[in-house]
């Protein structure tokens, strides 16, 4: 039974030895398809994509590599429906990230483990599994949801029809013939770019155009002569009753479909040249939905039986709207009207209409808004919004700041997990504007000012910022909210919200200069970076310049020993040791920086004896780490010979330092320079500690090679 089937896998790769361990791992449990270049992969899934559940692919095959596969997968979107695990030696960093980019689900490189691959190959199995299943789940709610609005819709339209005594399938031709001309639209002009989304709420709004109908009497509706005047006048009123009646609604103001069905109902007798009513607008003042629906009434109207006349035929319809009989329209739609009239005659005389009873037609519309993600959030299954909303939580707590969400209708507050908690608030609010919480934390003139920021805004300019003053625990404080006003989509727009977050003002200027201290640290070491200790020493120097300051640079004798002999990693502890000997030994005041690998800087002020200071310091940095010597090589320059400028102070101190380690390392070297800015270079103070193991003081060998 196709229930009880093996999962098919697909394996290619040019490598016979390769597919043949792969079929090993997994032939067991799954039935294995192989093929040896990317070609012939394609031809198995242009022919069995359905079947497939998962692609083992390589990267570099012959006629044509796994990139192309991945390429043809999106063109023929059955990435959207087969996983794919890319399986190859080929690692480098931008190879992996292009084939993520092209969609594959996961990369496992090569040499493979057998436990690795199989593992990998189950859960992405079970995992599209479940999202298969998620994905009925979803389309089933949805196709009930659609059916179940689509009836309430149908029954309420039909009850004025009823009263109306026209034929009962003028809003389902209404319904058609607005899609078909808002179709024709998309495919003649992206003035307006309406999405599948948009084409379906419009033309489920246009079947409630005359729903205004219901406060008209009788006798006028149905009258089977010309109306007076009078009777004209009162007829005339039914679209500013609908429109009031759908304005009246306490909720759903802000759904797409009440706000195009209030457009349509007010404005589907507007014409082009101003002479429509009720508002008299004219041209572009009247919104398109209107002015679509407006002509699918008219043509309706033309070709249908009403009690004052006989049906036309299409073909006069047609004629007699193009020809402005029936008053003037916008000249696109009279184009739309012309490219699209056989699709609408043929729609009319079929009695063509979507039948919400249809699965294949409900399932289509599903698979549209599922591409499109314009489904709401209460469609979604409870796992999906439990994930989004741990997600949202773990962001807002690891932020610690207050993120809300505010809505205009209805007037509500959504704070926060972390927010909530540190102001002591519910997460949702109901009509923060008099909540008693809320006012005594922010006060009633601060909520006046951030909303009239707020409504001040633009849908171009929708940021605001806000400093103000927050009273929590009895204890006033600054706060800093950024936040973005929301606007709809409308022409023109209207402001529905905003999203935004809250900040301790004193809590960031402390988390501000935490980072800034981070910043300023080498972070394997903790010592001073060189950018921060340049500013450091800078401003030392700068604050005192009638003193006398030393700047030494050292590296470790040959550290690239001890990354070659015990790896990086040991070469690593090498240096922390060093920084933490350093920073042991260096008195308050001194600056200690990492200049980069196993080069060191220090600075400090001296008074006299800076020999002594650095031969302390210099001795202070020999000895063993594990079973690792450690030595130093060291050059030092001085303010009282060089000025109070770093980068000749850090020039200097350098040849100090190519002296030391020419001379011989495992010594120091200070450099000096007389009247005429000669170069030369100071003697190191003899130690013991300065010298190698067994080396005798005046041993020629240990001499710096210049003396």
């Amino acid at each position: 039974m196709a229930e009880n089937r093996k999962q098919k896998i697909l394996i290619a790769d040019d490598s016979e030895m390769n597919r043949s361990i792969l079929a090993d791992m997994l032939g067991d449990d799954y039935d294995i398809i192989e093929v040896e270049n990317g070609r012939e992969a394609v031809v198995v899934l242009q022919k069995q994509a359905a079947q497939i559940d998962l692609v083992l692919l390589d990267i570099v095959m012959p006629e044509m590599d796994g990139f192309g596969v991945l390429k043809a997968m999106n063109d023929f979107r059955w990435i959207e429906t087969t996983p794919v695990i890319m399986i190859s030696a080929e690692s480098a960093p931008a190879r992996v990230r292009q084939a993520y980019e092209l969609g594959i689900t996961d990369f496992i490189s090569r040499p493979f483990d057998a436990v690795v691959v199989h593992h990998r190959v189950v859960n992405t199995l079970f995992m599209y599994a479940k999202q298969k299943k998620l994905a009925n789940m979803v389309t089933d709610q949805v196709l009930e949801k659609e059916k179940q609005s689509a009836m309430m819709i149908d029954i309420l339209s039909h009850i004025v029809e009823f009263r109306n005594e026209e034929s009962g399938w003028h809003v389902q031709h209404i319904r058609v013939i607005t899609e078909l001309i808002l179709k024709q639209i998309n495919r003649m002009t992206d003035k307006y770019k309406f999405s599948k989304s948009d084409i379906a709420v419009i033309s489920t709004a246009a079947a409630i155009h005359d729903v205004g109908k219901i406060a008209i009497p009788g006798e006028i509706l149905n009258k089977p002569g010309r109306l007076t005047d009078e009777e004209f006048a009162i007829m005339k009123t039914h679209a500013q009753v609908g429109a009031s009646m759908l304005k009246a609604l306490p909720v759903y103001q802000n759904e797409p479909l009440v706000r195009r069905a209030y457009e349509i109902c007010r404005w589907h007798h507007e014409r082009y040249d101003g002479r429509g009513y009720p508002d008299g607008l004219k041209g572009d003042e009247i919104p398109i939905a209107a002015q679509v629906v407006a002509l699918a009434d008219v043509y309706d109207a033309l070709t249908s039986d009403r009690v004052y006349k006989k049906a036309f035929s299409h073909e006069k319809a047609v004629r007699m709207i193009l020809n402005g009989e029936c008053g003037q329209f916008n000249p696109l739609l009279m184009d739309c009207l012309r490219e699209a009239s056989d699709s609408i005659r043929i729609a009319a005389v079929s009695n063509e209409i979507r039948d919400w009873n249809d699965p294949n037609v409900l399932r289509n519309l599903t698979e549209e808004l599922m591409q499109r993600e314009e489904m709401s959030a209460s469609d979604r299954t409870l796992q999906l919004l439990e994930h989004e909303r741990m997600k949202y939580q773990f962001f807002a707590d690891m932020s610690q700041e207050i993120q809300f969400e505010y809505t205009v209708s209805p007037p509500s507050v959504m704070i926060s997990e972390w927010g909530a908690r540190h102001l002591g608030l519910d997460e949702i609010i109901r009509d923060p504007h008099h909540d008693e919480k809320v006012l005594a934390i922010m006060g009633a003139e601060g909520m006046q000012k951030l909303a009239g920021l707020l409504r001040c805004s633009t849908p171009k300019k929708p940021i605001v910022n806000f400093d103000c003053v927050i009273r929590l625990g009895g204890v006033e404080r600054w706060m800093k909210i950024i936040a973005r006003a929301t606007w709809s989509k409308d022409e023109p727009p209207v402001y529905t919200g905003a999203i935004g977050k809250a900040t301790d003002i004193h809590e960031t200027r402390v988390k501000m200069a935490e980072l800034e201290e981070l910043a300023a640290h080498d972070t394997m070491t903790g010592l001073y970076n060189h950018r921060f200790a340049k500013l450091r020493i800078q401003d030392m120097m700068a604050r005192k310049p009638e003193s006398h300051f030393a700047l030494g640079i050292f590296d470790v004798d040959y550290f690239k020993q001890a990354n070659d002999t015990y790896g990086h990693m040991f070469g690593d502890q090498v240096l922390i040791h060093v920084a933490k000997t350093l920073k042991r030994n260096m008195r308050e005041g001194t600056v200690s920086a990492r200049v980069g690998g196993d080069e060191f800087l220090l600075f400090f002020e001296y008074r006299e004896h800076v020999d002594l200071a650095i031969n302390r310091i210099f001795n202070s940095l020999i000895g063993n780490y594990e079973s690792f010597p450690i030595s130093v090589s060291m050059g030092v320059a001085k303010t009282q010979m060089l000025g109070m400028d770093y980068d000749t102070l850090f020039h200097a101190a350098d040849q100090a330092l190519y002296a030391a380690k020419r001379g011989g390392r495992r010594q120091f070297r200070f450099y000096d320079g007389d009247s005429s800015n000669t170069l030369s270079l100071i003697t190191p103070i003899e130690s013991d500690a300065a010298k190698p193991e067994g080396a005798a003081a005046g041993d020629p060998e240990e001499q710096p090679a210049d003396k």
